[in-house]
């Protein structure tokens, strides 16, 4: 069977699928912070659950909010920071006494879903990944795009594009910049944006549900976000040229903008039509654990 591991950048979710592709174990627990020693026995203590619950032994596909260096093998842009310079991939292989496959979890994403969920038959897909950091992956022909560094569809990290005057410079960010789209896109980023405004401490959840109960600050703060998230798309589509965006992440939830930003991104694609689509994850939270077990075929040797 294969086990499938998504590491955020707050939780850590689980799942393990047979021959069929169906799920048959599942978890979702907290994901330690600032302490890499603490998730490296997170994440194993959900490979030894998993296998004496089920009682076999499983491949183990991890989903990570970064990339594996080809020049260094450490791990490199990564939101959860104490991963950074890590050899998690070796660390993980003598801990759990097997190969572990990693992958980005935005590419995890965009794979799941080009394979089996919202956008199954395009050939070409930008997966999103909105939530406590901004990724983003591609895949082309069914394969994932992984690129000469390992940073195809890292859009997190290019700065919003046409700022207003006063988005300028933007907020600083963990990668040592200020402005890049994730202290704009990202839960943490919509919160941020509220509070300055004069909004409370809030989640990028409750954010949503007050401008949902008509909060006009919460609506407001909504309407400023999904312009940003329009010009974004608007580069995307003016690079790339996907057939079908996808958007996972917690803050997917929003179904406003399923509408909204397409209404929105047409000032700044540079085409006279736009066919792309924009799409909520079919498998929701779970697409991109699920694209960590495919990390594996279907029949594997462990």
């Amino acid at each position: 069977m294969r086990l499938g591991i998504d590491l955020g950048g707050t939780k850590i979710a689980a799942v393990v699928l047979n021959e069929d592709a169906r799920v048959v174990w599942q978890r979702r627990i907290p994901a330690p912070r600032d302490d890499y020693g603490a998730t490296i026995e997170a994440l194993a203590g959900v490979v030894i659950d998993a296998e004496r619950e089920l009682r076999v032994r499983c491949t183990v596909g991890i989903g990570i909010p970064g990339a594996i260096s080809p020049a260094t093998g450490l791990v490199k842009n990564a939101n959860s920071t104490w991963l950074n310079g890590r050899r998690l991939s070796d660390d993980l292989d003598r801990r759990l006494d097997r190969e572990v496959r990693l992958a980005n979890d935005a590419n995890c994403l965009a794979m799941s879903e080009a394979a089996g969920g919202a956008a199954a038959g395009a050939q070409v897909v930008f997966g999103v990944i909105l939530g406590t950091g901004t990724g983003g992956g591609v895949v082309v022909h069914g394969q994932v795009l992984t690129g000469a560094n390992s940073i195809a569809g890292e859009w997190g990290h290019n700065p919003l594009p046409w700022p207003d005057d006063d988005e300028r410079p933007g907020r600083p960010c963990y990668c040592g910049r200020h402005g890049c789209l994730e202290t704009f896109l990202s839960g943490p980023g919509l919160a941020a944006d509220y509070a300055a405004h004069g909004g409370a401490p809030e989640r990028g959840e409750a954010i949503v549900a007050r401008a949902a109960s008509g909060e006009a600050l919460a609506s407001q703060t909504l309407d400023r976000w999904e312009r940003r998230l329009a010009k974004s798309l608007a580069t995307v589509i003016n690079v790339l040229d996907p057939d079908v965006i996808v958007v996972g992440g917690g803050l997917s939830a929003i179904e406003r903008i399923y509408v909204n930003v397409p209404e929105l991104w047409g000032a700044w694609v540079f085409s006279d039509r736009i066919v792309t689509k924009v799409v909520r994850a079919k498998h929701g939270d779970a697409s991109g654990v699920r694209g960590a077990a495919w990390l594996w075929p279907a029949s594997p040797r462990p």
